[in-house]
């Protein structure tokens, strides 16, 4: 299964930081990690502080979320702002 896979330790952050951006849906993570939902909330449980897994848990769940492409504008048929920047040098330390 997927979600059991190891992930280095740029692609982990790089999953947690699609996890947080708010209009990153989880198609976009399964897409180019080939990690399902499940596996997301998993991996975000395991990595991030109980309180701050409950907050993005929270904030998820709620309406203002687009994190599924159910909840989005069909008009939004990319998986970032037009304007966002390439990311590139993640640092670890943002958890």
């Amino acid at each position: 299964m997927a979600d059991s896979k190891q992930f280095t330790i740029i692609e982990l952050d790089r999953i947690i930081e699609m996890a947080w951006e708010d209009r990153t849906p989880f198609e976009a993570i399964q897409y180019q990690f080939d990690l399902p939902e499940k596996g997301v909330i998993k991996l975000m449980r395991g990595n991030l502080k109980e309180s701050s897994f409950k907050r993005w848990r929270k904030r998820v769940n709620s309406g203002l979320s687009k994190k599924h492409l159910k909840k989005r504008s069909p008009e939004i048929a990319r998986f970032k702002c037009s304007r966002q920047k390439a990311i590139s040098g993640n640092k670890i330390s943002k958890r």
